[in-house]
């Protein structure tokens, strides 16, 4: 056990903020806290860590225990650099190293090696040897530089000064090194804030798998949470709940829980009820009223179940559709996406298809222009080379990423009524209510109110434009993980068509239907959610792998045998490579058939006739068996 509390309380003034926490931390196990913002988590935080005193309880904390603890939006600032930073954290071991060049200068100036100085020297020089590699001093360039590389640094001068470097870059280095220093218990708050998805997935296999201590991670990064987490802590009304699993079976068994409790609270204030009808009824008879007393006492001496409450109510969200499109929503031809006066090219020669009712999510690296490609389509910025062309009957709604289409000056509840002049009052009213923006917060200027309220002003404008074609350029930057549920509901009950940008990885694994990557040339599709696509892509890298080894293989072949031997040999591999070009046609083919099956098979004029039904089943499997065929002819023949 490294820390634990006991009935632990905290408050600032009358308001309490932390209530009964009974909490422990193992060693060796990875725990998830969540909780609304103001929920205590960082007060916790800060009073696990020494920083704040608590009013009452225990707590323990094991001898010898060391903590990394990373703040939110924190990070180095040191007049040091990249390299130097990271030696820091070995600087024992490295005065160690020092030690022992002295040591071997020294003994190298006596040349009697049976005299005493050198047996003394030796004596000293093997027992700092053995501390030097118990540490595993040899590694520590490597460990330095695997864990920069990791993190992002890896095209870095390692000898770029700190304070020269943007915040995200400092909170980086601050996360390496605290990997480096490798505490009994790291506390990581929202440390995905300044990651792209490259180094979020290095954090979390290194967490996982070479991570030798605990963790306790604060994130609303809820992807992260299920790959490195597997107990979650929930604050709630001050109080601590413990969940064994990662977020995923954390919302199962919350529910649960939540459930469980709701109906032992029923049960119990029928069973008062009953009681308190019976001593009404009992107490003042002579010949009732010592059992009537007796339920007066055992009401007294119940532990009264709490009803459920969750700390706010969660917003309600609905995207409805007023008119149907075409089958074709949008086609992009030949498009380049450029930016500035000048038109700055960032990506060429975009090929893109939507179909009515798909939902895709296009990602790529920070700058290659997703959020571009979301305005260019709608002709918000211009294009140099390509071809727009939206569908008939297809209308449009769009969320910006930081909402700068609202109007900052207008109060919330007037950039609904200038849009929407004919909806009544009380409608408008009502769809505010619906995303918890309160009365005080409607008469507020655009300007003034904060990210998650303009966000969820902005999703009552789409609620009431009514499109069939829905643009989410980062949805949930500004919202509570509770928030992020409800929109994440909405967003895979929506009948319409969507077409979003996000860098949430567990929305991404959860509602779309496929995949978008934009490259510096293009538009690559990847058909499934996201963890489809990280197996496609790792599945492709290997197949690149196998392929340059194979070609390598060969190659050294033909060198080692002199060439081709003769006409037969050379006619084979001629056939080899045209029936390659074949296959990889064929696997073409046959995945844009199968593409077009579950598209099919998606429709309600499909699913809801099984005779036709049970026939694109029977082809898609027909489909599915010759794919596998294809691709394990292929891959033979790169082999050989």
């Amino acid at each position: 056990m490294l820390i634990s509390t006991k009935k632990l309380n905290k408050s600032f003034g009358e308001n309490q903020i932390l209530y009964n926490i009974n909490m422990t931390i193992e060693d060796n196990t990875c725990y998830g806290l969540i909780g609304v913002n103001g929920a205590g988590k960082s007060t916790l935080l800060s009073i696990l860590m020494g920083e704040l005193d608590y009013d009452s309880g225990e707590l323990y904390r094991a001898s010898g225990l060391s903590v990394g603890y990373l703040k939110q939006n924190t990070g180095l600032d040191r007049n040091s650099n990249i390299i130097s930073e990271m030696r820091s954290v070995f600087s024992d071991l490295l005065k160690v190293e020092d030690d022992l060049r002295v040591l071997e200068e020294k003994m190298q100036s006596i040349s009697e090696h049976n005299s005493s100085d050198y047996k003394r020297l030796m004596a000293e020089y093997s027992k700092k040897q053995s501390y030097f590699e118990s540490r595993d001093g040899y590694n520590i360039d490597v460990k330095i530089k695997t864990i920069l590389n990791g993190m992002g640094f890896q095209d870095k001068d390692l000898d770029t000064e700190i304070n020269t470097l943007s915040g995200g870059e400092k909170t980086r280095l601050a996360i390496a090194s605290l990997l480096l220093q490798e505490p009994n218990l790291l506390i990581l708050d929202e440390p995905t804030n300044h990651l792209d998805f490259k180094t979020l997935n290095w954090l979390e296999n290194y967490l996982v798998e070479s991570y030798k201590g605990s963790l306790l991670i604060v994130s609303h990064d809820r992807y992260f949470l299920d790959k490195t987490v597997d107990n979650m802590f929930e604050i709630q009304h001050g109080k601590l709940e413990s969940y064994s699993g990662n977020y995923s079976k954390y919302l199962v068994l919350r529910e649960e829980r939540r459930a469980l409790q709701q109906k032992e609270y029923e049960a119990q204030q029928l069973e008062i009820a009953q009681m308190e009808t019976y001593i009404q009824k009992n107490i003042a008879r002579a010949s009732t009223s010592a059992s009537a007393k007796s339920r007066v006492k055992a009401i007294e001496s119940m532990e009264i179940i709490e009803k459920h409450d969750s700390d706010i109510k969660p917003i309600k969200l609905k995207f409805d559709i007023v008119k149907e499109p075409y089958k074709d929503v949008l086609t992009v031809s030949g498009l380049d996406i450029s930016v500035g006066d000048e038109l700055t090219t960032l990506c060429n020669n975009i090929n893109f298809n939507v179909k009515r009712g798909e939902k895709i999510a296009l990602i790529g690296d920070n700058g290659i222009g997703k959020s571009s490609f979301l305005k260019t389509i709608q002709g918000i910025i211009p294009h140099k080379n390509g071809t727009i062309e939206w569908g008939k009957n297809t209308s449009i709604s769009y969320y910006e990423q930081e909402n700068l289409n609202l109007n900052p000056d207008n109060l919330a509840i007037d950039e609904l009524w200038d849009r929407f002049p004919r909806i009544p009052e009380a409608t408008i009213r009502k769809i505010l209510g619906s995303v918890r923006l309160s009365k005080d917060d409607v008469y507020k200027p655009i300007r003034v109110i904060s990210g998650g309220e303009r966000a969820k002003l902005a999703f009552c404008i789409i609620m009431l434009e009514k499109s069939n074609v829905i643009l989410f350029d980062e949805p949930t930057n500004h919202l509570d993980l509770p928030s992020k549920e409800v929109l994440e509901q909405a967003m895979s009950d929506y009948e319409g068509t969507l077409i979003f940008v996000t860098h949430d990885r567990y929305l991404l694994n959860k509602v779309p239907s496929k995949i978008a990557e934009m490259t510096k040339d293009g538009i690559v599709i990847y058909d499934g959610n996201y963890e489809y696509y990280k197996e496609r892509k790792e599945w492709l890298k290997s197949q690149e792998k196998a392929k340059s080894a194979a070609s390598a293989a060969k190659q050294e072949h033909i060198k080692s045998n002199g060439g081709y031997r003769s006409k037969e040999q050379r006619r084979a591999d001629a056939q080899r490579k045209q029936r390659i070009a074949e296959l990889e046609r064929l696997i073409a083919e046959t995945e844009e058939a199968i593409s077009i099956l579950e598209n099919e098979m998606a429709t309600e004029e499909v699913f809801s006739d099984y005779q036709i039904m049970a026939e694109k089943s029977s082809q898609l499997d027909l489909n599915t068996n010759k794919l596998e065929e294809y691709y394990n002819e292929w891959e033979k023949l790169l082999s050989t």
